[in-house]
């Protein structure tokens, strides 16, 4: 009889697994086998990735189709509100424990209506088994404008997620009603699709849900991206050819911010908090408490213009971009910041940022020097190097193979439609693996398995465990394109736990609940926010992965009312749901 012994040999930074068949009744096949191990094991290191036709990784994932193409009203005449769409969520509405995906989609840009079924968003019931379900008529979620952006996040506290559609001239807030339908609150919440009596009309590209006075009530932060008017659309293009304007051709618009009053309604308070007074060019906004102090802050990447850095100080904000050191990137020119994640990526217990922005203009991260300020660390890390030929718009700070390091996950393409001189217009996704604590970066796309679909101009993602084994897939849209499901199958993927989260004194989603999980191997943190990637959102469980070690031996929640609350020896390789507690 058989038994199977199970070996991982690593040859850094791919990881495979050998199973090799011992005869336990004969003593004499044994010795001459386990004295070739190590050279069974190098010649199957050196062999399998050379018999796959790509170089082994880490990380690796799977094409997984779904019909729904992004239709962005791209015309000849080129409008920009055409090459900035994308949007897309991955949330659990109907809350059967099952991640499902909603998509934001564009509209006639001449009439900003969805005149044709092609332009409607649509809503994916997982079904399980791979199966996903369009449902979106009987959700009531069709739309009726160009929208660009989602965020998700349950602003009444009844337990079922609801949804802030973001878009141009018109924005739609949806009430969950936890039957399987959604209802148009707009008006009746108090969020203003009136222009603004200074700036006209708005468009907002996307939003984050987050508790800004710790109240137990989620609050919305709406994110602006620019002055803009079909009528007078400014004509750009290279060598005759129209293509999209820079972002200086157009005029910014202040974000806005709606304090959650508890009666269903909002109340603007952005001149009141210190927000109306920053005008930029929103493209990507991350939540996180940076500096510890118990209070929620807000970083935004600006396309072609200073990002901002909003620090909370308890009824108002103050923004401190520049003396934090994240208001522009290290060579200190303006570039295209588009999304971006804001999240402890070093496992030093404080939230680091990352954002993307187009060829030769690199991917910045920032590491946050223990809540003081940020250091720059894209040319040390290698991100440089790795990025500068690379044209992104959404990031995301993931643990893609469970080693308790977040990976960095990035859709890429450029602005513009058409190839001007040294630029990829169309381009493959692409995942930069964590290497530890050395700080430094891989970039794998071939390797794990991103150009099994055409390149093209890629923009929202969006994260999830989709078939519920414990490994982080990612949907990513593309213009003009069919969306991406890409299923991980990281092939070593380590341990890992999940959190999911239910405040009672905090909003209900524990958004802005710091979690610190400790291991055998060491400590690592993160936060529950939705608001990833560019014009996205990311609602279910704190992901954490575990490598070798199958038990936490401590997990701490630091939660936005205050109240701190400690599991000991917490078995991994589930979800862990967890009620806030006194």
């Amino acid at each position: 009889m058989g038994q199977a012994l199970s070996l991982r040999g690593t040859l850094s930074p791919a990881s495979v697994r050998v199973a090799i068949l011992i005869d336990m009744g004969s003593r004499r096949a044994i010795a001459p086998v386990l004295m070739c191990l190590p050279l069974l094991l190098l010649a199957a290191m050196i062999w399998l990735p050379r018999a796959a036709g790509v170089p082994a990784s880490a990380i690796r994932f799977e094409l997984k189709p779904i019909p729904f193409q992004l239709e962005h009203g791209e015309v000849a005449a080129r409008h920009v509100p055409a090459t900035m769409a994308g949007g897309v969520a991955v949330f659990d509405y109907n809350r059967d424990g099952r991640p499902d995906i909603f998509f934001t989609n564009g509209a006639n840009l001449a009439t900003l209506k969805k005149d044709d079924p092609k332009y409607r968003n649509r809503l994916f019931r997982n079904d399980g088994n791979g199966v996903f379900t369009d449902v979106t008529e009987a959700a009531g979620l069709a739309g009726s404008g160009f929208d660009s952006g989602v965020a998700v996040g349950d602003y009444d506290n009844d337990g079922y997620p609801d949804l802030f559609v973001a878009g141009v001239h018109h924005s739609t807030l949806y009430h969950n009603n936890g039957n399987g339908t959604f209802t148009d609150v707009t008006g009746k919440a108090g969020i203003s699709n009136r222009p603004d009596p200074q700036f006209g009309p708005m468009w907002a590209i996307t939003a984050v849900w987050v508790d800004v006075n710790n109240d137990g009530l989620l609050d919305l932060f709406v994110l602006n991206y620019l002055q803009w008017d079909y009528a007078t659309e400014p004509i750009c293009g290279y060598k005759g050819v129209a293509d999209y304007c820079l972002p200086r051709a157009y005029k910014g618009l202040p974000n806005q911010l709606y304090l959650n009053k508890g009666n269903g309604t909002f109340e603007d308070v952005s001149e009141k908090w210190g927000i109306r007074a920053h005008v930029g060019k929103g493209m990507g906004v991350g939540m996180a408490d940076y500096d510890l102090d118990g209070r929620p802050d807000l970083f935004v990447t600006n396309d072609g213009s200073y990002n901002f850095l909003f620090h909370n100080l308890g009824g108002k904000f103050e923004e401190v971009a520049f003396p934090k050191g994240v208001a522009l990137p290290e060579d200190g020119n303006f570039i295209s910041g588009m999304g971006t994640d804001f999240r402890d990526c070093n496992n030093d217990g404080y939230p680091d940022l990352a954002t993307a922005a187009l060829e030769r203009q690199t991917f910045p991260i920032w590491l946050n020097t223990a809540g003081r300020g940020f250091e720059e660390v894209t040319t040390p890390s290698g991100m440089r190097a790795l990025s500068m030929r690379m044209a992104g718009f959404g990031v995301g700070f993931y643990d893609f193979d469970n080693d308790g390091w977040k990976d960095l996950f990035v859709s890429r393409g450029d602005v513009l439609s058409q190839p001007m001189p040294n630029t990829t217009v169309e381009q493959h996704n692409t995942v930069f693996r964590n290497l530890g604590a050395n700080g430094r970066w891989a970039a794998l796309t071939a390797e794990a398995g991103l150009d099994a679909s055409p390149p093209a101009r890629h923009r929202g993602l969006a994260f999830g465990d989709l078939d519920g084994d414990g490994r982080t897939d990612v949907v990513v849209t593309a213009l003009a394109h069919p969306a991406e499901i890409w299923m991980n199958r990281s092939p070593g993927a380590g341990h890992w736990l999940d959190i999911a989260l239910e405040g009672t004194k905090s909003n209900r989603d524990g958004i802005g609940a710091r979690i610190q999980v400790t291991t055998k191997s060491g400590t690592q943190y993160n936060h529950m926010t939705t608001s990833v990637g560019y014009a996205s959102s990311s609602y279910g469980p704190v992901h954490f992965g575990l490598g070798a070690d199958g038990t936490a031996a401590s997990v701490v929640i630091h939660w936005p009312s205050g109240i701190v609350q400690t599991l000991k020896d917490v078995r991994g390789d589930r979800v862990l749901n967890v009620k806030e507690t006194p």
